[in-house]
C-alpha cells in the first residue's frame, strides 16, 4: 500500500470553503445571469424628445347641410425617439359638440397618425345655424408610457349666400367636366364643379358662399366661361354672368333721439307749469 501524507486540518477546511464558493457561483451563473441578460436585451423605453403637440386645420365657416375635410396632425411624446423617429403609436379620437348635433358628425372619429402626415377627417353639419366645437384627444404611446393632450377647433354653421347659374351646351359633342371660378367683388371665393354635358344639354349649377358677414352695401358675384371657347354659355347666351345683391346695414339706433325728445318734452312741460304758477301768484289790484 502507498501511504498518503496527512492533510493539515486547516488546509482541509479552506478547500471545503473554496468548493462551496464555486458551487454558489455556479448557481448564480445558471440562474441569475440569464435574468440579467434578458433585462439587458429588453428594449428600453424611448424618452420623449419633445412634448405632445398637435393641431386641427380646415374651414371655420360652413353652410347649412354642408361638409368639409379637416386635417388632424400631431407629434412628440413617448411615440417619438429623441432623434424624431416614430417608434410608438400616435392615436387620435375626435368628436363634435354643439347645441343641436342632429345631422352632425365626423369620419373617421379615430385613427392612427404616422410619419407626421396627419389624417383627413370629414365633418358634416345639419340644418341649424350654430357654433360647433371639434374636440380631438391625441394619445402618444410607447410601451407603458402614455401621454395625452386635447385639441379644440371652432366651426360656425351659417345661412349661406346662394348663387344659381343656368348653363347650356351649344355643341353637338359631349363636353368633359370642368371647373368654374366664382369671384365676389373681384376676388375669388370658390369654385363650381360642372359635370360632363351632353349635346345641347341645359344644366343648373348652385354655389353657396358661407361667411360670418359681409359689409353693408352692394356686392356682386361674377362667373366667367372664357376658358370654354364658346362651347358652353349661360342662359342668356353670354360667356359671363354676374349677380348683384344688397346687404343692409345695422338698424339705426334711435335711443339718443328718443332721449332728446323726452328732455325737450319735459322742458316744455316745465316752462308751461312755471308760467301758469307765476300768473296765479300775481296780486289783484285794490280799488
Amino acid at each position: 500500500m502507498v501511504a498518503h501524507p496527512e492533510v493539515d486540518p486547516a488546509v482541509r477546511r479552506l478547500t471545503s470553503f473554496v468548493l462551496v464558493a464555486l458551487l454558489v457561483a455556479g448557481a448564480w451563473a445558471g440562474v441569475g445571469l440569464p435574468g440579467l441578460a434578458a433585462a439587458h436585451d429588453a428594449p428600453a423605453a424611448s424618452p420623449a424628445s419633445s412634448p405632445v403637440t398637435g393641431n386641427v386645420s380646415g374651414k371655420t365657416v360652413l353652410a347649412l347641410s354642408g361638409a368639409a375635410y379637416y386635417l388632424i396632425n400631431a407629434t412628440g411624446g413617448p411615440a417619438f425617439a429623441s432623434n424624431g423617429t416614430q417608434v410608438g403609436n400616435l392615436t387620435f379620437y375626435a368628436s363634435v359638440a354643439g347645441v343641436n348635433t342632429t345631422g352632425v358628425g365626423i369620419t373617421p372619429s379615430e385613427g392612427i397618425i404616422t410619419n407626421h402626415t396627419g389624417v383627413s377627417a370629414q365633418m358634416t353639419v345639419g340644418t341649424v345655424a350654430e357654433t360647433l366645437t371639434i374636440t380631438v384627444e391625441i394619445a402618444s404611446v410607447y410601451g407603458t408610457a402614455n401621454v395625452s393632450i386635447n385639441l379644440t377647433y371652432v366651426v360656425h354653421v351659417v345661412q349661406p349666400y346662394v348663387l344659381t347659374l343656368n348653363l347650356i351646351s351649344t355643341t353637338s359633342a359631349t363636353i368633359l367636366s370642368f371647373t368654374l371660378i366664382v369671384d365676389l367683388d373681384g376676388a375669388p371665393v370658390g369654385t363650381i364643379s360642372i359635370p360632363s354635358l351632353t349635346s345641347k344639354q341645359t344644366y343648373t349649377a348652385t354655389f353657396q358662399y358661407a361667411t360670418l358677414g359681409l359689409s353693408a352695401g352692394e356686392h356682386t358675384f361674377t362667373v366667367s366661361l372664357v376658358n370654354e371657347h364658346g362651347l358652353v354659355t349661360f342662359a342668356n347666351g353670354a360667356s359671363s354672368y354676374s349677380q348683384t345683391f344688397w346687404v343692409p346695414g345695422a338698424p339705426p339706433d334711435y335711443t339718443l333721439w328718443y332721449l332728446a325728445g323726452a328732455v325737450a318734452f319735459l322742458g316744455a312741460i316745465f316752462i308751461l307749469v312755471t308760467r301758469v304758477a307765476a300768473r296765479r301768484r300775481t296780486p289783484s289790484r285794490k280799488s
